[in-house]
């Protein structure tokens, strides 16, 4: 349980952040609509927030 979760969960949760980061430089680099912009954003640091809870949960796991 433990390998599968700090192998392929935080795996998932970062190329998840790394989508939508990219995501948002393509919509800024076109000039895309500013309502997608923000959409985007928020939708980054969610899956941040996510990211750093999914990591921190791998690491508890790692000590037992």
């Amino acid at each position: 349980m433990t390998a599968f979760f700090t192998d392929y969960v935080v795996g998932i949760a970062l190329a998840a952040v790394a989508v939508v980061l990219l995501l948002g430089l393509l919509n800024m680099m076109r000039g895309g609509s500013p309502n997608l912009s923000q959409k985007l954003m928020r939708w980054r640091v969610g899956l941040q927030f996510l990211a750093i809870c999914v990591i921190m949960v791998a690491i508890w796991l790692m000590h037992d």
